[in-house]
């Protein structure tokens, strides 16, 4: 029937919802009958009742039947019970037992109907009971809705009310045009929602599923086109007027040549710089493929053209090694790179400062120093973030708002195309794909705490030929939390077991001036074996190091370890990872073998997405992950791809910003903010 109810109906005009449980709901955000509608199952129950015999052993199975005499309850400890009653089900006598669930027992009378969901022992005859469900029950249904709840809250309660609101065909409106829902033959999604509370069988949920999820991502891809679509175009600017040619001889006197991947992505680059409007663009490649040298041909075409270059980078080694590097390629052409960050003397500081205003110095190399309000630019033409997930998104917008400069970020954790579309969508995204030339891939081992006498023996076997090695270690002091190896505890142990060597130690807590001492003796070759913790994760550049030992290696993910892995491999010499870890669970025993099993960057953090999630892969805080009901960018990269196609057509097409059938659609858009109602040039 047809109800006069809208969907924003308050939530406790529903019969049986009173005070106490309107708190309870408002904890979990239902505050109306759409609200209610959206709190969707998070799992399902597979309830399809087959015939005893049928049953797999420790499999779950449902059961429908009666109750047959009195249940019994046995307690123990404070607030743990056991509730036994026998079923009468398809001509057999089956024990159910069910833990804390005592309160049942008065509604447990003989001859009461019960539908049971459980592990069924084959053995015993026994069903132990996850799911109990009291009178008729549709017995032809194949699935059972699981609920998120909290409180007093049951299951039941929630399924009565969706019922009510289904009954009273009180659902969102419509939002996809007829044409979309025949082209992909979706539902509508009335028919969506109820399917999805109330399943029939497993293709109708498929197909519920399939609506929702094509909705989620194309309302999230129309409003990221068209922010960056508006973007654009209010974010028009003088176009900076790049000496081409001199670029061009700059690109070929360096020491080496761009891989195809690298030229790719600096024409990319120059190109948005040139084109009239700012640009905001994501550069993304594996470890050791390149994207320092591409920052400093972008960096050396912007001041050739009359303006400021800032690279800001999230520690103060990374700076560090960054300004020696750049200063490398600038020197033949009489550019200084200036360097600055929190240990900076306060002399030197001010004369940063003088210069960065007078346009005296063109290019500068920082930490978040950078956007300390009083840093002032004279004409900042472009900022380069690198590890820009490192930083938030308020610390890069203020380094930005130092003028109105073109914006580069450099990520060396490799993103699948998928989580970058969702995550990055309102970026333009190169990518460098490929190592530059001559590089040997680095050989990665596995290996058990036991073995740690062949691998010391292995490294003094590497450093007597004057190679080097790290070894990281998770903690800097020892932990009763956690049982692994630290940095403090390794370096002494070290030094025991390697009396020949010298052993330097690296980690956050010491002061600037001993990681500066620690890290130049080790560039300089004065260290043999450098014990640290993760600080020299990205953009330490050693070349001559060849070993990389990562003790329990099972604790980090597959990015992360390909990041430490990446500090080899970085000379011509065969380097070497060692993975010492012996790993409790699965996931750790499975990052292991991975790890093993290859070196692209690109490959690991598509598994290491699958394993973990795209929150952990990137950081929770600085993801910038969407929230999507139902929708997931790995498992429906297909639905991804697809909408993400068909917001570009519609925000295109004339039909979008005229016909009355995307009216919704575009409310959705305007309601973001991201466009201002009419159609984008």
């Amino acid at each position: 029937m047809t109800s006069s109810k809208k969907p924003q109906t308050s939530i406790e005009e529903l019969k049986g919802v009173g005070p106490e449980t309107m708190k309870d709901l408002d904890r979990l955000g239902i505050f109306t009958w759409e609200d209610l509608l959206w709190h969707l199952p998070h799992r399902y129950e597979n309830v399809a009742i087959r015939p005893v015999e049928e049953l797999e052993h420790d499999a779950q199975a449902t059961l429908a039947g009666t109750v047959q005499g009195p249940p019994t309850v046995k307690y123990y400890g404070a607030k743990k019970n056991r509730l036994s009653f026998r079923l009468f089900a398809d001509e057999h006598l089956i024990q159910v037992v069910a833990f804390n669930r005592a309160f049942l027992k008065n509604k447990l009378q003989p001859e009461t109907k019960v539908n049971v969901t459980g592990k069924w022992d084959r053995y015993r005859a026994q069903l132990t009971a996850q799911r109990i469900e009291f009178g008729d029950v549709d017995e032809t249904r194949a699935y059972a809705p699981v609920y998120t709840i909290t409180g007093k809250l049951t299951v039941r309660q929630l399924e009565n009310w969706i019922k009510q609101v289904i009954r009273q065909d009180v659902f969102p409106e419509e939002a996809l045009p007829v044409f979309l829902q025949k082209k992909y033959k979706l539902p509508t999604i009335a028919e969506a929602l109820a399917t999805l509370h109330q399943p029939e069988n497993a293709q109708t949920l498929k197909n519920a599923r399939r609506r929702v999820v094509y909705e989620e991502f194309l309302c999230f891809q129309l409003n990221i086109q068209a922010y960056k679509r508006t973007r654009r175009k209010n974010e028009r600017a003088e176009p900076t007027k790049i000496d081409e040619a001199s670029t061009r001889r700059f690109v070929q006197a360096l020491p080496f040549a761009l891989t195809d991947a690298q030229a790719r992505s600096l024409r990319e680059i120059l190109a948005d710089i040139q084109d009239g409007h700012k640009m905001n663009r994501l550069l993304q490649g594996d470890v050791g493929s390149g994207k320092t040298v591409v920052a400093a041909c972008a960096m050396y075409a912007v001041v050739g053209a009359g303006k400021q270059a800032a690279l800001m980078v999230p520690t103060e080694i990374l700076a560090s090694q960054h300004a020696e590097s750049l200063a490398e390629f600038f020197h033949p052409y009489g550019l200084e790179v200036a360097l600055l960050t929190g240990s900076t003397k306060t002399a030197r500081r001010k004369e940063i400062h003088a210069g960065l205003e007078s346009g005296e110095i063109s290019m500068i190399v920082g930490t978040h120093a950078l956007i300390q309000a009083a840093v002032p630019f004279h004409d900042l033409g472009l900022v380069i973030t690198d590890e820009q997930h490192r930083f938030g998104v308020e610390q890069r917008r203020a380094l930005r708002e130092k003028g109105n400069p073109d914006a580069l970020f450099m990520t060396a954790t490799p993103i699948p195309r998928t989580l970058a579309i969702t995550a990055y969508g309102e970026m333009d995204v190169s990518r460098i794909d490929e190592q530059p030339s001559g590089r040997k891939p680095v050989k990665t081992y596995w290996a058990k705490p036991d073995m740690l006498e062949r691998i010391i023996a292995f490294v003094h076997k590497e450093t007597s030929a004057g190679k080097q090695a790290y070894v990281i270690c998770p903690l800097i002091e020892e932990s009763e939390q956690l049982d692994v190896q630290n940095a403090i505890d390794i370096h002494a142990q070290l030094e025991t077991l390697m009396p020949d060597n010298r052993i330097g130690l690296l980690h956050g807590r010491l002061r600037e001036e001993e990681k500066e001492a620690a890290m130049d003796g080790f560039t300089g070759g004065d260290i043999d074996v450098l014990v640290a913790t993760t600080v020299v994760e990205v953009g330490v550049n050693v070349a001559n190091a060849t070993i990389m030992i990562i003790y329990d290696a099972d604790r980090f993910g597959l990015s992360q370890l390909h990041q430490l892995r990446g500090r080899v491999g970085r000379g011509d010499a065969q380097s070497y990872c060692i993975l010492l870890s012996d790993p409790a669970s699965e996931t750790g025993k499975e990052r292991m073998r991975i790890m093993t099993e290859t070196t692209d960057g690109f490959v690991l953090a598509e598994k290491d997405l699958r394993l973990r999630g795209p929150g952990d892969l990137l950081g929770q805080k600085q993801s910038g992950m969407p929230e999507f009901r139902l929708a997931d960018p790995v498992h429906d990269y297909r639905a991804l791809d697809t909408a993400r196609q068909d917001a570009s057509a519609l925000l295109d097409s004339e039909e979008f910003w005229q016909h009355p059938d995307y009216q919704t659609l575009r409310d959705d858009v305007q309601k973001t903010g991201a466009i201002s109602g009419k159609k984008l040039d």
